[in-house]
């Protein structure tokens, strides 16, 4: 039974997610009060701030306070941009916008990477110091390590979509929030607030000032969109990670070639039904209080060349990255080689973006080449690269979704040690005689493995009837249906919940 501090109190090792019970819980009974509210939209606004700080407290602790820092600061230079006329000081108030999201971002995520790199290439001895960590415990009697930086959760995300805010504005393409209450609504939003879709702005602050608006259909589209992706990440995304993945990529060497590369293509799906299963659950849950959030995934494995995939994958980062770094370096502007340059700086900041690591570096690197590369096909070879037959979209996507794969390596690997190592073994000790052994010996993850792919696979016409069936029947039939997805993620659960992947992002 949950106790009161279970409920209101974080807790540091077992952080809220959407795919806990207890999220279900407060989810449905914060549910339950919204409807004393959802017809008023200043009283709903406030509550629903109140409510995504409230999990964002139960997610990451007392950090919602650099969450309303961003809020604060963003809501001011967004003002002071749109109220001034003079073009040096809308610059520098944007400025101030971009040092003060960005250094937070980098003080947070990537001191410690530095600090390394500066260490091993100059021999020193530095080490970091977590001043915001002093500053607490000096003048709130917190006793906080100063020596250790932890990322807050969530960062990257609501750092990109209060940026897109003041960018926006300084671009004239956009009007202030009325309020700070409302700025602050838009950007704490709990069902996005810790790993997306990145919402823009332009997109969502005119929602809120709509009635609550809820059809037959929506409910059924979004207790839809929750089900399946508490399915995705529960049955399929946690149960191959734990009992099959991260164990070959924990230590690769104890493994053949052949299971090697079953974990590689294990943890493509993996990732896939984890993240977009946390979109999904997103976009339900938002669906539910009145707000629509855009789509963050497209069947990507179906993708046809590396530049379809990054229309497919992880949709709100690709187009922000598109619209707020590629263009801004340039974009295809200024000539052909400065086109591939700007790609590159794009995907390789993308890269670091993920992670304070040069495994993700390398994986930014691979996918801006692979985009350049592929811009270059488009160009030279005209009549090969826009061939339609059924073939040559076959081989295409084979193609692609490979590469997609071994990139997934230098993503998950804990180093680019563990990378050479399952390389190796996949190269050199595939054991092509015991591949029958293996398949019974990890049947049921490799049956999962295969369900994933199956499901994503199938057609969109498939997948839409299926949408549309769940929303005709009988609403008895939709909570039958509910109970029964339920009880089979609570029969896949692991032992302890599995974080989402992107919530360390």
């Amino acid at each position: 039974m949950l106790t009161l501090k279970e409920i209101f109190f974080y807790a540091e090792d077992s952080p809220l997610i959407f795919s806990q019970y207890l999220f279900l819980f407060i989810f449905s009974i914060g549910f339950i009060l919204y409807g004393l509210f959802y017809k008023k939209p200043q009283i709903r606004n406030v509550y629903l701030l109140l409510f995504s700080l409230f999990f964002y407290y139960k997610s990451g602790g007392l950090y919602f306070g650099l969450l309303l820092l961003s809020t604060v600061v963003d809501y001011w230079c967004g003002n002071a941009i749109h109220k001034s006329n003079d073009d040096v000081k809308r610059r520098v108030f944007l400025i101030v916008s971009l040092f003060v999201n960005l250094g937070l971002l980098a003080f947070f995520k990537y001191s410690s990477y530095f600090v390394t790199l500066i260490n091993d290439f100059a021999g020193t001895n530095l080490e970091t110091y977590n001043f915001m960590a002093a500053i607490s415990n000096f003048g709130f009697g917190t006793d906080f390590n100063v020596s250790e930086i932890i990322l807050p959760v969530g960062i990257s995300f609501y750092t990109f979509q209060t940026l897109s805010y003041t960018i926006d504005i300084y671009r004239r393409q956009i009007e202030p929030a009325k309020n700070v209450v409302d700025f602050g609504f838009f950007v704490t939003f709990f069902p996005q607030l810790v790993a997306g879709p990145i919402v823009r702005a332009a997109d969502f602050i005119p929602q809120i000032y709509k009635k609550y608006s809820l059809t037959r259909e929506q409910f059924g589209m979004a207790i839809y969109l929750i089900m399946t992706g508490l399915f995705k990440k529960v049955v399929i995304s946690d149960y191959i990670s734990v009992n099959f993945v991260d164990r070959v990529f924990d230590d690769p060497n104890l493994y053949t070639g052949f299971s090697n590369l079953m974990a590689v293509y294990g943890y493509s799906i993996q990732i896939y039904c984890d993240f977009s299963g946390y979109s999904d659950m997103a976009i339900g849950l938002a669906a539910l209080l009145g707000f629509q959030l855009p789509l963050n995934f497209n069947s990507p494995y179906k993708a046809t060349s590396i530049t379809d995939f990054w229309r497919r994958w992880h949709i709100s980062l690709s187009t922000w990255l598109r619209d707020y770094l590629y263009i801004s370096v340039g974009g295809n502007r200024k000539g052909k080689i400065r086109t591939y340059i700007n790609l590159m700086i794009t995907m390789l900041l993308g890269g670091l973006w993920h992670g304070a690591a040069t495994k993700f570096i390398i994986w930014g690197g691979l996918h801006g080449a692979a985009l350049a590369i592929h811009k270059l096909w488009m160009r030279y070879v005209p009549g090969i690269s826009r061939k339609n037959t059924a073939i040559s979209k076959i081989v295409a996507g084979v193609v692609t979704f490979h590469f997609v794969a071994f990139c997934w390596i230098y993503f998950r690997a804990d180093n680019v040690d563990k990378v050479k190592l399952m390389l190796s073994r996949i190269t050199k000790h595939f054991n092509w005689s015991g591949i029958g052994e293996r398949l019974v010996e990890y049947r049921t993850p490799l049956l999962l493995i295969a369900l994933g792919f199956f499901i994503h696979f199938l057609p969109i016409s498939w997948k839409t009837r299926a949408k549309e069936f769940f929303i005709t029947v009988p609403d008895v039939a939709k909570v039958l249906v509910c109970a029964v997805i339920i009880f089979v993620c609570y029969q896949a659960k692991t032992a302890d919940v599995q974080p989402f992947i992107y919530f360390q992002f």
